[in-house]
């Protein structure tokens, strides 16, 4: 790391904050965030006290401040600490009403406001969406992280998938499709730490859940690579206690049929972000396989979801999800059902084949 009597180079500070030199030199050059030192006139050289505005402005902006609202309280120092409770069996003074506040004013949070994130293409989002794309564009990989783990605990898995997550992603990737090969990279980085993040909200199972029940079970159809709206599936049916099987990406469709009379579902969800991944045939086949005894055969209720379902038509007897909500409701009445089948008629969960 390059540094001088004076501090650090533009680069060795963007390694540091994980944020690219060129975001730096825009701060600099927009709200004023730049260095208290040039060397020879014309290199900048960040001091600990740069570093430590940048750091909160990094801070700010990942949390869904607009840049140029957080350069103004980056800028203005950190906020003063909350006041120490009075102690316990003291009564509190009487406020002021002529007393200034003490300390900035609080920066305004809506819910919702037009904004992007570094170029986005995010439109009316909440705040933290906005956030949520500019940790992503500047590779910050732990505001990512830090982000998203604090949407799940603050909103819940679902209002986070649909109203942070997704509209995230797929503002990346329509980045992605219109300008050539740039914001691959930001691509493979956001999915990769959504994924995790989902996988962290997934409940342990419950060791002392029934064995021998219907699962749920969860597949791409062949062709499907996008995987991470089943990952939020599971991560939600985990949340309900539910037993699932994920099988991922691009599932071939003999392996589906003996996943199918393998086990037994309760219900076989199958994903098609893109319409020409759809496959209404399988979907059709799928909701005929059956199993057990003669005279208590039973089949699995199918569910195509996905965007990639829209202007198909569907075979009878489908259930086609809307929404993450929507799923998890669907399912959860549909286990139950299966679930109640099981204790009251010995239905088998699952056809052993081996």
């Amino acid at each position: 790391m390059t540094q001088s009597a004076h501090g650090l180079t533009t680069g060795a500070v963007a390694r540091r904050l994980g944020v690219a030199p060129t975001t730096l030199r825009t701060w600099d050059r927009r709200y004023g965030i730049g260095p208290a030192a040039r060397e020879d006139g014309r290199h900048r050289r960040w001091t600990p006290g740069d570093i430590a505005v940048l750091q909160e402005m990094c801070r700010l902006t990942s949390s869904g401040i607009p840049p140029a609202e957080a350069a103004r309280a980056a800028l203005s120092g950190p906020a003063p600490a909350p006041a120490a409770p009075p102690p316990p069996g003291t009564r509190p003074a009487p406020a002021d009403a002529a007393a200034p506040p003490v300390g900035p004013e609080p920066l305004p949070r809506p819910a919702r406001r037009p904004g992007s994130g570094n170029g986005l293409p995010l439109g009316a989002v909440r705040q933290e969406c906005r956030g949520l794309g500019r940790a992503a564009v500047r590779l910050d990989a732990r505001a990512v992280d830090d982000l998203l783990g604090s949407v799940i605990a603050q909103y819940g898995l679902v209002t986070a998938w649909e109203e942070v997550m997704a509209p995230t992603l797929h503002a990346v990737g329509r980045k992605w499709e219109t300008s050539g090969d740039r914001y691959v990279e930001v691509e493979h980085l956001l999915s990769w730490h959504v994924s995790s993040a989902l996988r962290r909200a997934a409940a342990p199972p419950d060791p002392g859940a029934r064995t021998g029940v219907a699962p749920v079970l969860l597949a791409c159809v062949p062709g499907e690579q996008h995987t991470l709206a089943l990952e939020a599936l599971a991560a939600g049916l985990a949340g309900l206690g539910l037993p699932t099987l994920m099988f991922g990406a691009a599932v071939p469709p003999d392996a589906l049929d003996q996943a199918v009379r393998r086990t037994g579902p309760a219900a076989v969800v199958l994903w098609s972000q893109a319409r020409s991944t759809a496959n209404p045939p399988l979907a059709r086949h799928l909701a005929e396989v059956a199993w057990g005894v003669k005279g208590a055969r039973a089949r699995p209720a199918v569910l195509p979801a996905g965007p990639g379902w829209a202007g198909h038509p569907l075979p009878p007897g489908t259930l086609r999800p809307r929404g993450l909500r929507e799923a998890l409701a669907l399912l959860r009445a549909l286990w139950d059902t299966a679930a109640g089948a099981d204790a009251g008629t010995g239905r088998p969960a699952a056809v052993d084949q081996s």
